[in-house]
């Protein structure tokens, strides 16, 4: 039988996945002695995974307190709206004409997105969001980018289910946008790939102030 993860990497994956899920919220302050309870390990490990999710910018630690999690700032949501941008039209552009194996996956993608919110499962509807848009990203044939791009992974997961749960309506109008996107890809537009890219992913900022259209 395989050997069990270490105790740190437990607590890690625990509390990244909950904050990603927003099972922990921003503004929840975490205790070494809850994560401890709940993961079924010594304080040591959870105390290594708190520093390492602080450094990754999820966490703020408080000596003798806890971990604050972190909210999603406007500022993030426009630098990681902005990035996105630059990355993901530059991207798409290069991607057109695109090979069918990209054609195909886009489909079989959209399709899971589809059942995922017939589901009402809002966490695999964001990792499945992202992973239509990394999939084009990956096509380019850049992989500077698209290591970049994969910085931006966890941040991307955790706005895509605030997004979501603030507008539920965007579930659906992410799906048709991502239609539109995967149309013009097909039809080997990549002007029109780009165009639909960019107004796409400027929703996220959009929402944030209030200003969807």
């Amino acid at each position: 039988m395989p050997s069990a993860p270490p105790a740190a990497d437990r607590v890690y994956t625990h509390v990244k996945q909950a904050v990603l899920d927003r099972r922990y919220q921003g503004g929840t302050l975490l205790t070494e002695g809850e994560l401890a309870e709940a993961v079924g390990v010594s304080r040591t490990p959870v105390r290594e995974a708190l520093l390492k999710l602080e450094m990754e910018g999820l966490l703020k630690l408080y000596p003798k307190k806890g971990a604050l999690v972190l909210a999603v700032s406007a500022q993030e949501i426009a630098d990681v709206v902005e990035t996105r941008l630059l990355v993901e039209e530059f991207a798409v552009r290069k991607a057109v004409p695109a090979p069918a194996r990209l054609v195909q996956r886009l489909e079989e993608l959209l399709d899971e997105q589809r059942r995922r919110a017939d589901e009402g499962d809002l966490a695999a509807v964001a990792v499945t969001d992202r992973c239509f848009h990394a999939e084009i990203v990956r096509h380019a044939g850049n992989e500077i980018l698209s290591r970049l791009y994969d910085q931006m992974r966890d941040r991307q997961l955790r706005m895509g289910v605030a997004v979501m749960e603030a507008h539920p309506d965007r579930v659906a109008k992410n799906i048709t946008e991502h239609a539109e996107i995967l149309d013009a890809v097909r039809a080997g537009d990549a002007e029109g790939a780009a165009r639909c890219v960019r107004r796409h992913v400027s929703r996220v900022k959009d929402l944030v102030r209030g200003e969807d259209r």
